[in-house]
């Protein structure tokens, strides 16, 4: 699982600059959204675009090696939360298609010949 240091480099760059930096200062600065950012901090491996991630890096100038690590599943507790939300693995078999509906003007055909 990839995690994100944004917390630490967050802290980092306060410490460095001798002010406090909110979120929205680097969702500002980055152009990387802070619902985005909420989630890269939030949720155990939150798959971020590739082009977020330069955004980050380029914000805090810093490597890719500085803005994320990996860490094996078996260092994490608890279950890694899933955030792709594409299509469902195909399952080797044909997804049977749902009848389409009868149109209306067939149906006023058909109950006004009885």
């Amino acid at each position: 699982m990839i995690r994100f240091r944004l917390t630490e480099l967050l802290a980092e760059r306060s410490f460095k600059t001798g002010r406090r930096i909110e979120w929205q200062e680097v969702a500002e600065g980055s152009g990387v959204h802070r619902t985005t950012l909420s989630r890269m901090v939030n949720i155990r491996g939150y798959n971020a675009t590739m082009s977020n991630v330069d955004s980050l890096c380029r914000f805090f100038e810093c490597h890719l090696g500085q803005l994320a690590e990996y860490v094996a599943d078996e260092e994490v507790e608890g279950e890694v939360r899933k955030t792709f939300r594409g299509p469902p693995p195909a399952s080797g078999r044909a997804l049977a298609k749902a009848p389409k509906p009868e149109s209306k003007s067939k149906k006023r055909r058909s109950d006004s010949s009885d």
